[in-house]
């Protein structure tokens, strides 16, 4: 089960293509997570690109638990198409974010 909000990733898809990713709209957005929903944002993004299948969102979330070595924002920074990564993990785990992006 995913434990961010549909919101709270839209949030950081928004953040990520109006200011790039490694501006610090994007930065103190996500350093205000909590670490559930850090770990669960990585864990979509990490799908979204492949490294692991949405039947593998358990592990994901654990894998970025153990790699939970320095901060997210500055982790997620660095990843170039972030925003495509997260809109592609929540597509692979079935949520429509449709009603979400007309919020934002």
């Amino acid at each position: 089960m995913l434990e961010i909000s549909t919101g709270k990733v839209v949030r950081v898809i928004m953040l990520t293509r109006e200011y790039g990713p490694d501006n610090v709209h994007l930065s103190d957005y996500i350093a205000s997570l909590n670490d559930d929903e850090k770990m669960n944002l990585v864990a979509v993004m990490w799908i979204g690109r492949g490294s692991f299948e949405a039947e593998e969102l358990e592990e994901a979330k654990a894998e970025a638990r153990r790699e939970a070595t320095a901060p997210t924002e500055a982790y997620l920074s660095g990843i170039p198409g972030l925003a495509e990564h997260l809109e592609s993990g929540l597509d692979a785990l079935g949520i429509d974010v449709t009603d979400a992006e007309d919020r934002f």
